[in-house]
């Protein structure tokens, strides 16, 4: 078949959230469709200093991260767009003021506060980044650091809505359920990255397949034909799914491969 160019999320489609393993299926699949001169792609929301180790010992193609803010093709830094440093500590100000919690995600660390969280998913995001020797250097309340993204936690005591009208003429807030927002830079997405990569390599949109789960990978659903949706996902990339296979841990990864002919 005609070469194809594959864009995978990490966290929930190759990377399972119960093991924090990639399955063996997955790994095969993987490389069995670059045998196949096929091209594979991480296209994630994390950004790229925060990478799980197993999917940067994968050396793909390419690694588009922080949600189309970091493009990594080859060995060649093909897009890095930051958050201008005074907007960036505006908005660490103003998560303190409306009373919000969360972290900064940068190309080169992720910035947690120097206080104990009143969110235990922070504080476990705390400790799994911790073991891989990140976010232990500068706490956000220095802000002496540049940064591409946030993800933000919100409850009852926060004021959600003004911190939301404060970021949005430059920032996107991506709602990841449970009072929890992914903010991301308006213009960067994950399907502004995929379009990056088809000019660089003169690809057609027939030869872009997508494989996700979560809200974040709704632009790379809504903007390619070929759409996967592990087992598991997020019932908002319904309507742009073209198949629907099984969840990481089914190998769904490998079947969807086998079922569009890429493996």
């Amino acid at each position: 078949m005609r070469q194809a160019a594959l864009f995978f999320d990490i966290d929930g489609t190759l990377l399972s959230e119960k093991t924090r393993e990639i399955p063996e299926s997955t790994l095969d699949a993987l490389r069995a469709a670059r045998k196949n001169g096929h091209l594979a792609f991480i296209n994630t929301g994390r950004t790229y200093g925060s990478l799980p180790p197993e999917t940067v010992r994968l050396r793909l193609d390419g690694y588009l991260c922080g949600c189309g803010t970091y493009i990594l093709y080859k060995d060649e830094v093909l897009l890095e767009n930051h958050i201008p440093k005074d907007r960036g500590i505006e908005i660490i100000d103003c998560i303190k003021r409306c009373n919000l919690e969360g972290l900064c995600e940068g190309t080169e660390d992720v910035y947690f506060s120097n206080r104990i969280s009143r969110f235990e998913q922070i504080e476990s995001m705390r400790r799994y980044f911790a073991l891989a020797g990140l976010g232990i250097e500068r706490a956000m309340e220095e802000k002496s650091f540049i940064y591409d993204k946030l993800l933000v936690y919100t409850d009852s005591r926060s004021d959600k809505q003004a911190f939301l009208d404060f970021i949005s003429a430059d920032m996107e807030a991506i709602d990841r359920g449970q009072g929890i927002y992914e903010c991301v830079q308006k213009r960067y997405s994950k399907a502004t990255c995929i379009q990056v990569i088809m000019e660089r390599l003169g690809l057609d949109k027939d030869q872009i397949y997508v494989f996700g789960d979560s809200s974040n990978d709704l632009s790379m659903f809504e903007f390619a034909d070929h759409a996967v949706a592990m087992g598991v996902h997020d019932a908002v990339l319904e309507p742009y799914t073209e198949h629907i296979t099984g969840t990481v841990e089914e190998g769904g990864i490998s079947s969807a491969m086998e079922h569009y002919g890429l493996i």
